[in-house]
């Protein structure tokens, strides 16, 4: 598949709503006004998803919201009949509408609210019988690899391709937050190479945004980035996250990068306004006579209010023989030359 300059850039809320419904559409408009393409949230069925004793287990932690987990991890998730308001939202706003199912009912219900993607997280990489029940959906679905091996992850897209065409691997750092030496960029140049039918991108929980830029110059074209509202709230994503301001730039970077590229074709090099303003021109450091050839003893350079010949000029001009008397200080004009 050859590359393109066209971007898709996720938001990932996650639940950095903290289970409101206005906090979460309030991402969806604030995202969608800073750049985003896509708003991503997560599902999960919490008693389906955990064991009893999992869910029941204490959570002593400065960013629990319950004193159990199960407790804990359900007031963190919206109501299921919020996920079609989130849609409808998402449509509103000109963006795509993305949840990431932690379970097979999980899986059902965010089809049933009309997500426009299917994002697999690295849990769930290499669990084959999952990926074949979501990619059962025909779906686009985005991938990410955190944690995860190339066999595990060519057997993951293998089972994706027997019902869907549209799959994107993103490389991921299971690491929350993932300072900048542990990101290892360059696994995305081997996903270019290993799985040519699919999309390339990356989803980092890096909390600056130049992981963005750098990986378009390896090949990405889908970003995913974890988002917040305000990095201060109570939770474990939040302060590693970018705020508006920081997401913004973040999609502006990615998008300057292919137009910061290509060499400049127009007739603008050397007349810039710069040049026109202080550019030098070519004077006589010695009076010349005539028939005296231009040398690099007798030339030299100033700045004049109209530019005669630029510096820049004098491979040109140097063993010219010159037909007129030039004072010492004056510009030197093409004129001067014999033929």
């Amino acid at each position: 598949m050859k590359t393109s300059n066209e971007v898709l850039v996720i938001a990932e809320v996650g639940q950095n709503h903290q289970g409101n419904l206005e906090t979460a559409l309030e991402y969806i408009r604030v995202l969608a006004a800073h750049g985003a393409d896509v708003v991503k949230f997560q599902t999960r069925n919490n008693k389906y998803l955990f064991s009893e004793d999992a869910y029941n287990k204490e959570y002593n932690s400065e960013n629990a919201f319950a004193k159990y987990y199960g407790e804990h991890r359900e007031k963190l998730e919206l109501n299921p009949e919020h996920l079609t308001i989130l849609k409808n939202e998402c449509d509103k706003n000109g963006v795509k509408f993305m949840s990431t199912p932690f379970d097979e009912p999980s899986l059902d219900i965010i089809c049933d609210a009309g997500v426009d993607l299917i994002k697999i997280a690295s849990f769930d990489l290499g669990n084959l019988p999952f990926l074949d029940k979501i990619a059962k959906k025909g779906l686009p679905v985005v991938m990410s690899t955190g944690g995860g091996d190339l066999n595990v992850v060519r057997d993951s897209v293998e089972i994706l391709q027997k019902n869907i065409d549209d799959i994107t691997i993103l490389h991921c750092v299971s690491e929350y937050p993932c300072t900048h030496d542990r990101l290892g960029l360059e696994t995305i140049e081997k996903y270019i190479d290993l799985f040519p039918n699919c999309k390339v991108g990356i989803s980092d929980h890096f909390s600056g945004t130049l992981s963005g830029p750098i990986s378009y110059m390896l090949g990405a074209r889908v970003f995913e980035k974890h988002v917040t509202l305000n990095r201060s709230w109570q939770g474990t994503d939040h302060s590693f996250a970018l705020e508006p301001h920081g997401f913004r730039n973040f999609v502006r970077d990615i998008k300057r990068v292919p137009e910061m590229m290509p060499v400049k074709k127009d007739n603008t090099l050397g007349n810039e306004s710069v040049f026109q303003k202080l550019g030098k021109s070519l004077i006589a450091n010695t009076d010349i006579h005539v028939g005296e050839k231009l040398t690099l003893d007798n030339l030299s350079g100033r700045i004049f209010n109209s530019q005669y010949i630029p510096v820049r000029e004098s491979n040109q001009v140097i063993g010219k023989v010159v037909k007129n008397k030039i004072e010492r200080g004056e510009a030197i004009q093409y004129a001067d030359f014999k033929g």
